[in-house]
């Protein structure tokens, strides 16, 4: 796929309502902007975005493993932003199962399907990229997001494809649910 440009965001979070964070919390998000080319035109079969994933994600996760050095990987998600000539499902082709599995081997594995989202926008657009426990879904400290905002994308006839890692739970969750120690993490629920 022919790329336009690749963009970074690393935030780590040292304080949380006034308490410190230990270990930091880093979330990182890579994107790349991609020219889409079914733009402008309703194309049945969208495979060929399966197949192009799998290069493209192998390029943005590891961009994003590099930027989570030092910190180990514990959660993920992906999304995309359709430029307006597209359809989301552009968006969503290149976000199935093959672009999934590069993520989950570039963080070291993981048994839980991958969180995503998807929409359709204009440059300066923002996103919430879900991110969840790698291993087991049900683990309710690690249900978080992180928000970019592309402020020179996507143009109409762009896709900005990401990936996000982080490398631990929200800082001081307390509301129960499983937790990281008794997941199992063999059915990527529980």
């Amino acid at each position: 796929m022919e790329i336009r440009k690749m963009l970074t965001f690393v935030e780590d979070t040292r304080l949380e309502a006034g308490v410190e964070v230990d270990p930091v919390l880093r979330k990182v998000a890579v994107v790349a902007v991609v020219r889409n080319e079914y733009a402008g035109r309703h194309v049945h079969d969208l495979s060929p975005y399966y197949e192009a994933s799998v290069e493209l994600g192998n390029e943005i996760a590891g961009l994003a493993v590099e930027q989570m050095k030092p910190c180990s990987i514990e959660s993920y998600g992906k999304a995309a932003i359709v430029g307006l000539d597209g359809e989301q499902e552009h968006g969503v082709a290149l976000l199935t199962t093959p672009y999934g599995n590069v993520l989950r081997e570039a963080a070291g594995g993981g048994a839980a399907w991958i969180s995503s989202a998807t929409k359709r926008a204009q440059p300066g657009a923002s996103i919430d990229i879900p991110l969840a426990y790698k291993d087991a879904l049900y683990v309710r400290s690690h249900y978080d997001a992180m928000s970019i905002t592309l402020h020179d994308a996507p143009l109409p006839d762009e896709i900005a494809v990401i990936c996000c890692f982080a490398n631990r739970g929200r800082p001081h969750h307390r509301v129960g649910g499983l937790s990281i120690e008794d997941a199992i993490g063999e059915d990527g629920l529980t």
